[in-house]
């Protein structure tokens, strides 16, 4: 049988390094053993190769291997079908995780997949494969992964009780996901309003739109089209007290800055949510150094991107992740947390 990291590595000239990544996380060179895939563009650097071999063993599933596939962005379509051909392909993958290339992926191989969940039809893109009985099953998680973050950090009552605001300063898939997450929620858990901020009007047009798809709801979406900090300090400065503040731009990791200038002020007793946990992470910063004055609840992306992953983990490896035994992974990850 062969091994699952030679198929990968071998089914587009940039998909060599899963080879290095496999072996550099497990420490397990067996062949035979289940794996999943891990597509994203530097996988090597994921602090999810680190935890992996602790949470196998909290989960029961030790020996399974996680290979990292890195693709850059903007990979041909025919890079993705090899990709997604050699997970359906090799018995011993048991499905994936995608990160970087959700849409991309979904758009060059839709047609091998079985079946789509609803929100990864309505959404375009795919960030769970899980193979059942030699067959491709994708969905997007991120609307239920985020609004599970969110309820780590915004108490049940909080909208009903503030009457407040949520700003959402970035219109890509992340804001997205949030987006159609509140939307679903009953009207006592919603926002006044939801403010959608970008520098793309592109983005901005998909957001409105899966919105449009979604029908009708009782929480109003704006969309601003915004391309300078300081016009983003003018919305903030008129958000009501305990409003949340979410930075799903991307910088201060994919890019530097933020999307606020260094004098803005958050709202009093205000949420704010940074959607990176590792980088310059100047929008948390700036966020942590008004948290006493200003009363705010400051939450980054590490709890988002440990639900994501135990969410994918456990649906790919059919094991349920209890209360206790999350508790158990976010500890394992904490230790090896760069």
């Amino acid at each position: 049988m062969t091994h699952p990291m030679t198929i990968i590595a071998a089914a587009s000239s940039v998909c060599m390094a899963a080879i290095d990544n496999a072996a550099s996380a497990t420490g397990d060179a067996r062949l035979g053993s289940p794996a999943m895939v891990f597509v994203g563009v530097t996988t090597g650097h994921s602090t999810s190769m680190r935890m992996w071999p602790a949470w196998t063993r909290i989960l029961g599933i030790e020996g399974a291997q996680l290979v990292g596939v890195d693709l850059p962005l903007g990979a041909p379509p025919d890079a993705y079908r090899q990709v997604v051909a050699a997970i359906l392909d090799d018995p011993q993958v048991r499905g994936a995780l995608i990160t970087s290339h959700k849409i991309a992926l979904l758009d060059a191989t839709r047609d091998l997949f079985t079946g789509l969940g609803d929100d990864a039809r309505l959404t375009g893109e795919v960030s769970c494969i899980v193979k059942r009985n030699g067959l491709l099953y994708g969905d997007a998680t991120d609307p239920l992964t985020s609004g599970k973050a969110m309820n780590q950090f915004i108490p049940p009552d909080h909208w009903q009780r503030t009457g407040a605001d949520v700003l959402c300063l970035g219109a890509g898939g992340s804001a997205a996901a949030i987006t159609l997450n509140m939307l679903r929620r009953p009207p006592s858990e919603q926002p006044r309003r939801l403010i959608v901020v970008d520098v793309e009007p592109g983005r901005l047009a998909h957001v409105r739109a899966l919105v449009e798809m979604v029908g009708e709801s009782a929480l109003p979406v704006e969309y601003v089209h915004h391309t300078t900090p300081d016009q983003n300090d003018a919305l903030l400065a008129d958000l009501p007290a305990g409003s949340l503040v979410i930075n799903a731009t991307g910088m201060g990791k994919d890019r530097p800055g933020s999307p606020l200038m260094a004098h803005a002020r958050f709202p009093a007793e205000g949420i704010v949510w940074e959607l990176n946990y590792r980088g310059a992470l100047d929008f948390l910063h700036q966020a942590m150094a008004q948290a006493t004055l200003r009363q705010l609840t400051v939450a980054d992306g590490w709890e988002y991107f440990l639900i994501g992953w135990a969410e994918i983990v456990g649906r790919v490896f059919d094991v349920p992740i209890t209360r206790a035994a999350f508790a158990q992974l976010a500890e394992a990850a904490e230790k090896v947390r760069g």
